[in-house]
């Protein structure tokens, strides 16, 4: 009970990370690079979970762009799910 409380928290606290911009707002910043990308990555599944319920929340801001946020964002999404490189270290069950 407390793992899914303390899991709870931590997904209230990591909603405080979101923000919402229009696209006048959009087309007047600066790009983010490939930290912001690394980052956006990590919270990509909550952030998918979250655009299921509310409009408001999508997983890829309009602002974010350019090659190295994006190749940040696939690190980040990767590393968030082990790369694969889980299923390649595991022995397999079937072999003797």
């Amino acid at each position: 009970m407390i793992k899914l409380l303390i899991l709870s928290l931590c997904l209230l606290v990591l909603t405080g990370c979101a923000d919402a911009v229009t696209f006048t707002e959009a087309a007047e910043m600066e790009p983010v690079g490939f930290w912001y990308g690394l980052w956006h990555g990590f919270t990509l599944p909550f952030a998918w979970i979250g655009s299921l319920f509310c409009e408001h929340i999508s997983i890829y801001a309009i602002y974010n762009n350019g090659g190295w946020y994006d190749f940040g964002y696939i690190v980040g999404s990767l590393g968030i799910w082990g790369g694969g490189s889980s299923s390649s270290n595991s022995k397999n069950k079937w072999s003797s």
